[in-house]
């Protein structure tokens, strides 16, 4: 989309960028693996619940890393990405600091306290406001110095679709997250209800896409819909097996597939448009 605005991408920006959402990433994931490793979730999965999904990174629990190495990482990781988003907004772009600060802040209490999102119930909710309006806006402003609401719309469907990915992957964890009380909505739901709210955020997702067309005029946009069968897809095998986390795999698969195919097919109608 700055590409379409501006006709051209300035690449060191961009690196700068992505490199620092890269690094505030691996060090929300290193506290969370400190955090869910020492409340005994991630030690609690047991092993007929364990796939690719279900967890964390799994890092600790499987001696690949210390608690004290890991809470290095988290440190030097988020020192890392807090002088590269400030040299950001004092080289380039001054407003892109208060969504960096925001960003920065979700990332260190979805796992800490005093806020513990993810333990209490807000985590499917930072996840999907960081990954889609954070990241996205914020990277198509430090490029074009702006944000407008075409670019709001489009990030509210990476949003709602990342947050899906967090909600089905819950599943997997469910039994281990409740002992270790991490209150995540498919806990406080429970798997047969959590179901429904999967089915919302796909619902919500698609329609951002619609209004998202409508207000650009772009009909290119609904090649997003290609994502369409999978998720159907997804969702029946999710509704089917919900309790059964050997075949409900496939539904974890296939969320992240949408959730990649939506990215990339928006990418492809913008450009083309």
């Amino acid at each position: 989309m700055a590409y379409k605005a501006l006709g051209y991408i300035d690449i060191y920006w961009l690196f700068l960028s992505f490199f620092g959402v890269y690094l505030i990433e691996t060090g929300k994931n290193a506290i969370n693996e400190v955090v869910d490793y020492k409340s005994g979730v991630d030690r609690f999965v047991t092993p007929d619940k364990r796939t690719p999904f279900s967890g964390g990174k799994k890092t600790i629990v499987d001696g690949l890393l210390t608690v004290e190495e890991t809470k290095i990482i988290a440190l030097v990781t988020m020192l890392a990405a807090a002088a590269i988003g400030l040299y950001i907004a004092i080289a380039r772009e001054p407003m892109v600091l208060w969504i960096g600060i925001a960003g920065f802040l979700i990332s260190i209490f979805y796992s800490l306290p005093p806020f513990k999102f993810c333990y209490r119930g807000l985590g499917e909710f930072a996840i999907g406001l960081t990954y889609g309006p954070l990241v996205v806006s914020g990277t198509y402003l430090v490029q074009t110095h702006t944000v407008n609401l075409e670019i709001l719309l489009l990030s509210l469907m990476i949003g709602f679709l990342i947050a899906n990915v967090v909600w089905i992957n819950q599943y997997p964890d469910y039994e281990a997250d409740a002992r270790g009380n991490k209150r995540n909505w498919v806990v406080r739901l429970g798997k047969e209800k959590g179901i429904v709210v999967y089915i919302l955020l796909y619902v919500l997702a698609y329609l951002s896409l619609l209004i998202a067309v409508f207000f650009t005029g772009n009909p290119l946009l609904l090649i997003a819909l290609l994502s369409a069968p999978i998720a159907k897809r997804s969702v029946d095998v999710a509704k089917k097996y919900y309790d059964d986390i050997a075949r409900l795999v496939e539904a974890n698969a296939k969320t992240i597939q949408v959730y990649q195919m939506t990215g990339l097919t928006l990418t492809a109608a913008i450009l083309i448009g």
